[in-house]
């Protein structure tokens, strides 16, 4: 299954954009049973405007809210269980609040935005959605008490307001959002830094038997663009620049590296530079890096 996969890169993206704007926690447990927020955005106290750059994601984070992106389209049971996520945290925050002797003001309550790829027009009814005037199409509001929406990517417009969540779709909308994604200018803040997120998933989606039409589709759409970035990077700063890749990479891979494996990077040619870009979509953890540059040196 590649759900996990595709749940990890959507957590870990959000984290990415959001992190400027406030409090992000992802997979945040909650009290009763068990159960998971995928993210909990609390914004901060003074909010900058640049928040504008991300379009409706965004608005989104104008306020505390609760996201929960779907990779396949969301159940009318899956939707309940967000919901009810969100009357746990309200729930909390409430008796908190009578804790502290104070008043839980209702801006302090978060919205919460369940994302999924599709959805179709008899799920919204059930949950007697409605349009809100000057928001975007696919939108959809539940009534107000319940401080929700349901964001149907794929009804979404194709404008760059929407690029950061039509990223978060399937098969068409998401590679027409990569392509977008691409030929946004060099100096964007999150062009290079989604870019790597985007990467990182092509590598995890590589190592996995059992891919979907979608994720096969995606793999393809996306190696045209890894391969231009490597040879960009190396052209900009040769050696420099397939060093600053591959670093990039395999923190993504297999998390933070240390000092002395570092020098020992920076130390190979650049043949042994791609020759370790390939290897790494292999590795685990560090000791596979450790083995690997073992090998070079024999």
């Amino acid at each position: 299954m590649t759900r996990f996969i595709h749940d990890k890169f959507a957590k870990d993206y959000l984290e990415e954009l959001l992190k400027d704007y406030g409090e992000v926690k992802a997979s945040e447990k909650i009290s009763g049973e068990i159960k998971e927020i995928d993210v909990l955005f609390t914004p901060a106290k003074q909010q900058s405007s640049n928040i504008q750059i991300l379009g409706l994601l965004g608005r989104f984070a104008e306020q505390p809210a609760i996201i929960e992106p779907y990779r396949n389209p969301a159940s009318t049971d899956e939707i309940c269980d967000c919901i009810l996520k969100l009357l746990e945290v309200k729930a909390f925050l409430r008796r908190e609040a009578k804790a502290n002797k104070t008043k839980l003001q209702n801006s302090e309550i978060p919205k919460l935005w369940v994302l999924t790829p599709t959805i179709s027009e008899t799920r919204l009814s059930s949950f007697g959605t409605m349009q809100k005037t000057g928001w975007l199409s696919g939108v959809h509001f539940l009534p107000d008490a319940l401080r929700t929406a349901i964001v149907a990517i794929h009804q979404l417009p194709q404008t760059p307001e929407t690029l950061w969540l039509r990223l978060l779709g399937r098969g068409s909308v998401q590679s027409q959002a990569i392509i977008e994604l691409q030929a946004l200018p060099l100096d964007h803040p999150y062009q290079k830094e989604t870019l790597e997120l985007v990467y990182n998933l092509r590598e995890n989606l590589r190592v996995n038997q059992e891919l979907e039409a979608d994720d096969r589709e995606l793999i393809m759409r996306l190696e045209p663009l890894y391969q231009r970035d490597r040879e960009q990077a190396i052209q900009e700063g040769n050696k420099q620049g397939e060093q600053r890749l591959v670093l990039r990479l395999l923190n993504r891979r297999i998390g933070e590296i240390d000092t002395s494996l570092i020098e020992r990077i920076q130390g190979l040619s650049i043949e042994q530079l791609e020759n370790l870009g390939e290897a790494l979509l292999d590795f685990a953890s560090v000791a596979d890096l450790e083995t690997w540059l073992n090998q070079q040196s024999i």
